[in-house]
């Protein structure tokens, strides 16, 4: 409207005045495009950030002989700028040499050496396998406090900012909540003093109750202990503890366990398992999940964990990191 309006208005201008205002026009426009293209750019992007959680990869590494030192290279490759490790997919390297002060160092250089290398982000380390927090038993939970340490060393050599643990040790409330609230005070005490956060992420047993959980976290006095809300890990009770795949007997409602876990988020897990022909996650409402997460004010990194069997590996994490970023942008 503007070049043609000014068209019509010069039409009885000199050749030069008129070649220098279409010149001038359509600079202008081109302003405005650059400028609407930037506008449209910012709408699109989402309010979170992207990275992969390492899980998502555990049978390359553990089944089919993947290094799992090449974890950058692959989250770089599939359009992520952040990388949550998983301490257990190292096991292989770290436990013969029991965990040594000379074999963690070696881990964190390696990692920190990929991660460069690639541009990303080291984001956290999940723990597992290193004692339970909530167990009864001072002494035992002191020694399970005391097995994080190393991890909580490696995160801040890395420049992580958190290590994500477990809340396990104990099926009744009237323990488990003090059991946790004693762990977590001393872990995020030691933790405190490298400036790595602390976080339980629901994962099975009580903690995935998250009314249990937001009392455990309103009476933990430390600013750098919270949680890491996990889409799709509610099952409190298994039909048979010992065999994680046996199904759910008791199952958490996920919407209202996301949204009393979020106050005291510090990170977020993105779970996916099946989609439909329509991108979907087959059991979990992304655009209602990520609703609660913006809501609460979180603009941090979301995970990525894909555990799916119908897809594979790739395909899965490729199709979790579209489903994030499409119910990003279908948020009212």
């Amino acid at each position: 409207m503007k070049r043609r309006k000014f068209l019509y208005q010069s039409a009885s201008a000199s050749a030069a005045v008129s070649l220098f205002g279409v010149m001038a026009c359509k600079g202008e426009n081109k302003k405005e495009q650059e400028s609407a293209d930037s506008m449209t750019e910012a709408a699109a992007e989402p309010f979170f950030k992207l990275s992969l959680a390492q899980w998502s990869i555990n049978r390359m590494i553990r089944n089919d002989g993947v290094d799992p030192y090449t974890f950058a290279e692959k989250a770089k490759g599939w359009g992520f700028t952040g990388l949550e490790y998983v301490s257990q997919l190292y096991n292989s390297t770290l436990e013969p040499a029991g965990y040594s002060p000379e074999a963690m160092q070696e881990f964190v250089d390696k990692c920190n050496a990929e991660a460069a290398k690639h541009g990303l982000q080291n984001v956290l380390i999940m723990v597992d396998g290193q004692g339970n927090l909530a167990v009864s038993d001072p002494a035992e939970r002191k020694a399970a406090v005391e097995n994080h340490y190393k991890w909580v060393d490696a995160a801040a050599g890395m420049g992580c900012h958190a290590i994500r643990v477990n809340l396990a040790g104990s099926n009744n409330p009237e323990e488990w909540i003090p059991n946790s609230v004693d762990g977590l005070t001393q872990l995020g005490t030691y933790a405190q003093g490298k400036g790595i956060n602390v976080l339980v992420e629901n994962h099975g047993g009580l903690s995935s109750n998250g009314a249990l959980m937001a009392q455990v976290f309103e009476q933990v006095e430390l600013d750098n202990c919270g949680t890491l809300p996990d889409f799709g890990n509610f099952c409190i009770r298994r039909n048979d503890p010992s065999d994680w795949g046996s199904g759910c007997a008791e199952m958490y409602d996920i919407y209202k366990g996301v949204r009393e876990l979020m106050p005291y988020a510090k990170a977020v897990s993105a779970k996916a398992h099946d989609f439909g022909p329509d991108g979907y996650e087959a059991e979990i409402d992304y655009v209602r999940m990520l609703k609660i997460v913006k809501d609460a004010g979180y603009t941090g990194y979301i995970g990525v964990e894909y555990e799916g069997s119908e897809l594979g590996e790739e395909a899965g994490i490729i199709a979790t990191r579209d489903l994030l970023i499409k119910a990003a942008g279908e948020l009212s």
